[in-house]
């Protein structure tokens, strides 16, 4: 159900017309460092907002952790001599005080923090009163209830400038990312709330700078709002996420090479085509749905025969064979493996609920 909160809608958020970018270092490292890297950040003419990480929460205790409030003057050394708006991570009440005293208005509550509701709480009740700008990173797993409770909890503390970042997320397995994008969760958030702004993190998604421009312009194609891209004088020797950082000028090459998208472009001869492609579509969705009722009519009556026989719900060797065929019969017919493998770990965990219900009514019964 689409539950728009209170909010500025995106379309406030460009400027010119443009996507937004958020650029600058993972973290703050030293005031040189900062100031170079906003100077040639504004001789590109590319950023609106310079981003530096002051807190760095780390996996591991001895990793770089950020310069912490001494490096407040620099940020608004940047802001005074370039006039680039200023952007920093916060995760918890403290250092909310510490950038509103010095004049920092604009924040972001990162992926660790979202995670944890008892953070966010204290970092909005931080925010009460304040005019102030908080963009929130999706959790680090992807759990879309956690995402929106904390926008919910900020947009409850009074805050209208409120918008999300897609910065990927934590799966297992094999990957070519370092965070998994997930698009789909994307969008479901985006349906939720249309009028939400919503950037991408390409640097986190990507954990390798060379995958950057894809990601970038993937976030264009889906409609997204603008990107935060982390940008270093010398990436290589940036004391956090090296691999990630590009510089200034590598930056305003990936934006150069973007591929501008409109949603309502205009048609002209092309519309009556594309109505009757999506008429297509419809009909052939009609049909899947069709399909897959049929198929979980054939579940129950397997849920009723494993039920008289006492047989377990989990046949393993079963669904390893019925999957591995599945792909391979996708494949010959052009289909990618990942979209054959979880659209039927979807069917079979549907399948699987359903023989569940046969073979346990008292626990159906008990969740009720």
């Amino acid at each position: 159900m689409k539950t728009d909160i209170n909010i500025v809608p995106r379309d406030k958020w460009k400027t010119g017309g443009r996507q937004l970018l958020i650029a600058g270092p993972c973290s703050a490292e030293t005031e040189e460092q900062v100031f170079q890297t906003a100077l040639r950040l504004q001789r590109t003419g590319r950023a609106f907002w310079f981003r530096a990480g002051l807190w760095k929460p780390r996996t591991r205790p001895d990793a770089f952790e950020g310069v912490g409030a001494k490096a407040l003057p620099w940020l608004t050394r940047v802001n005074r001599e370039t006039g680039l708006t200023i952007i920093t991570e916060v995760a918890s009440a403290k250092h909310v005080e510490a950038c509103l005293q010095t004049g920092i208005r604009h924040f972001w509550i990162g992926a660790r923090s979202t995670v944890n509701p008892f953070t966010v709480q204290e970092i909005a009740d931080a925010l009460k009163g304040t005019d102030t700008t908080v963009l929130i990173k999706n959790p680090i797993h992807a759990d879309l209830q956690l995402w929106l409770g904390a926008l919910e909890r900020v947009n409850k503390a009074g805050i209208t400038h409120l918008g999300a970042i897609h910065r990927g997320f934590h799966v297992h397995g094999n990957h070519p990312f370092r965070n998994h994008p997930l698009w789909e969760i994307v969008v479901e958030l985006k349906r939720l709330h249309p009028n939400l702004p919503v950037l991408c993190d390409p640097s986190h998604i990507a954990g390798q700078r060379e995958l950057i421009p894809y990601l970038a312009q993937k976030a264009i194609d889906m409609d997204l709002d603008g990107w935060m891209i982390e940008a270093h004088v010398q990436p290589d020797l940036a004391w956090s996420d090296a691999r990630q950082q590009v510089t200034p000028e590598m930056l305003n090459e990936i934006l150069e090479g973007m591929v501008e998208r409109k949603k309502d472009a205009p048609l002209n001869g092309s519309k009556e085509k594309l109505e009757q492609l999506r008429d297509k579509i419809n009909a052939l969705d009609e049909e899947l749905l069709q399909a897959f009722r049929s198929r979980m009519q054939l579940s129950e009556q397997i849920g009723e025969l494993k039920k008289s026989k006492n047989m377990t719900i989990l046949q393993l060797s079963r669904w390893d064979e019925m999957l591995e065929q599945r792909i391979a019969n996708g494949r010959m017919l052009g289909l990618k493996d990942e979209f054959i493998k979880r659209l039927f770990e979807l069917v079979h965990d549907e399948s699987i609920r359903i023989q569940t219900e046969i073979l346990n009514p008292v626990l159906q019964e008990e969740k009720k």
